[in-house]
């Protein structure tokens, strides 16, 4: 496939042309191209159809491409919208930027105010969510609901099992392994998904081809498993306040056979937001909408029509 040159559709914010990578699968990702310059970087993102907005936060080690499903579907209905963590996808990588989870989430308030998002439900999976979270937890009035796809936003600290995990990747040897063996993508994204023959070659290419110097692996991708238990302040912050959460509707979908992320971390998700409504997906794995995207759509169709 060739590189080619996509113009951004006028609107607040965007930047047109922009190349476009050889590598990005158009037919699977077919929307048009938008770029935000932000005091951090410059940010790219998809904002495709009109109505109620949703605004969908992916984590690590992927970028907007996992939530096409989701908004080729909702689209007819929604305004949807999806940036690229500095770093990620499509953005860029600026050198300054310190690729810290407070470091996000600044740059995604950011992004939220320059397109003067308001009102809107708000969507976070994996790294998504301690990323996204202060949204809501600063701005409850702009927040209306939440849905939370196998994320977290707790410290680490009361959990031996995670402790050990995180500390394995966050020292010298998990540097090493993410720089120069692709740890997170070609090892741990596999291993995180319920079945794995369904993170297909051509699906997995679209996350490997951002990252295929270790340089960058090291910058980007690493720095969030450091900040595993290195932010452990800041997530712990957000637990807190977790009753500025309750009252809104929300919806928890977890992939039941997710090896990161497993069902006692749901448990933690239903004391934050006792009366969500929450979805058990038993065959899907760490990325439900990746695995079992008919039924997360189902559920999230009737969530933001109730």
């Amino acid at each position: 496939m060739q590189a080619l040159t996509v113009s951004s559709p006028a609107a607040s914010g965007t930047l047109a042309p922009q190349a476009v990578p050889s590598w990005l699968d158009t037919g699977s990702y077919p929307f048009a191209h938008r770029y935000l310059e932000l005091p951090q970087g410059r940010m790219h993102y998809v904002d495709e159809g009109r109505g109620p907005t949703v605004l969908f936060i992916h984590g690590t080690p992927t970028w907007s491409f996992e939530w096409r499903h989701l908004i080729r579907a909702l689209s007819a209905t929604h305004r949807c919208i999806a940036p690229d963590l500095l770093g990620f996808g499509l953005s860029e990588r600026p050198e300054h930027f310190d690729y810290s989870p407070e470091a996000h989430a600044r740059a995604l308030a950011a992004f939220v105010d320059r397109l003067g998002l308001e009102d809107f439900t708000l969507v976070v999976h994996d790294y998504g969510g301690p990323i996204a979270l202060p949204l809501a937890l600063e701005h409850p009035e702009r927040v209306r609901r939440l849905v939370i796809l196998n994320s977290w936003m707790w410290s680490f600290e009361q959990e031996p099992d995670m402790v050990r995990r995180a500390r394995l990747v966050s020292g010298a040897l998990g540097r090493f392994l993410y720089r120069h063996l692709n740890f997170s993508l070609r090892v741990l994204m596999p291993s995180a998904y319920g079945d794995r023959r369904k993170l297909t070659p051509s699906i997995h290419r679209q996350y490997l081809a951002p990252f295929q110097d270790k340089r960058a692996r090291g910058q980007v991708l690493w720095a969030l498993a450091r900040a595993l238990t290195g932010s452990s302040a800041f997530y712990a912050s957000q637990w807190e306040r977790r009753r500025q959460l309750q009252g809104k509707p929300a919806l928890i979908l977890w992939g039941m056979r997710d090896t990161a992320f497993q069902p006692p971390m749901l448990e933690r998700w239903k004391q934050a937001l006792p009366e969500a409504r929450v979805v058990k997906l038993a065959d899907a794995g760490h990325w439900p909408h990746e695995e079992a995207p008919e039924a997360v759509l189902q559920e999230l169709r009737a969530f933001l029509q109730a």
